[in-house]
């Protein structure tokens, strides 16, 4: 199975990282979140990945050029310019890098790319910027057992603000950054199959709107539900979070 992961966008909500990099390359203790995501899909046995490129594409492209040697014990002879290496720590990972388009939106992206899923029954998508301990593995089964084209993996969003309850003037409870309500929301991390491509027109086209409203009225849409860690990388206050989380040790969507 592949897994294809949107890394294209421009990601103007965290300018402060993304002015020199792509979003995905933004890094949590001094890995891209993008190397991050494909952990999570790796340690369910994922290993193939198809990457959505479109802002600043050539800084993932080097990444990965780069990185057996960067991951690697390795001796290099600058009089014969060879490079013998000793010891290969890096990942069994096979990645295809598509270039999208700088300006292509999400469902764009994904009709992009179908060519290089050609024979699959089914694939994994998620973005280029949350993490969660979601069980890959799981949804996959899920999807399979119920013979749609979609699973969604829907999510509580995190509490962000106080909640505060009054009677007159008065405060008679608070409660520090209380989860949704309930409600839950797209978390990403789809399961899908390759037939999703025949609700998308185009380049134009926002897989969150169009394709998914389509999908649900035609019933093909099925929730995935996550009541685990999940974490998006939106905002500058996000990457801190998710620094901070790594940083304790132990961080909550590592499961290798």
């Amino acid at each position: 199975m592949k897994a294809v992961i949107l890394a294209g966008g421009l990601g103007t909500r965290l300018s402060e990282e993304t002015d020199l990099r792509p979003k995905p390359m933004v890094e949590i203790g001094g890995k891209p979140i993008l190397w991050h995501i494909m952990k999570i899909y790796s340690s369910h046995g994922i290993n193939d990945f198809v990457i959505c490129l479109g802002y600043k594409g050539y800084a993932i492209k080097e990444y990965f050029s780069s990185y057996s040697l960067h991951n690697s014990d390795v001796t290099i002879d600058l009089r014969t310019n060879t490079v013998e290496v000793h010891r290969r720590l890096a990942e069994p990972w096979r990645i295809t890098l598509v270039e999208t388009g700088e300006n292509t939106l999400t469902g764009g992206r994904i009709k992009r790319v179908l060519p290089y899923l050609e024979g699959e029954e089914a694939f994994c998508l998620t973005y280029g910027d949350g993490v969660g301990n979601v069980d890959i593995s799981a949804s996959v089964a899920f999807h399979k057992a119920h013979g749609r084209a979609a699973t969604m993996t829907v999510v509580h969003p995190p509490g962000r603000y106080g909640v505060v309850e009054l009677e007159g003037d008065r405060i008679s409870a608070f409660q520090e950054k209380l989860p949704g309500d309930g409600a839950r929301i797209n978390g990403g991390f789809f399961v899908l199959s390759p037939t999703v491509g025949r609700y998308i027109d185009g380049d134009d086209t926002m897989w969150e709107q169009e394709p998914l409203r389509g999908l649900v009225e035609d019933g093909q849409l099925h929730a995935w539900k996550h009541d685990g860690f999940w974490q998006c990388m939106d905002t500058i206050r996000d990457k801190r979070l998710l620094e901070d989380l790594w940083t304790a040790g132990n961080p909550p969507w590592k499961s290798w």
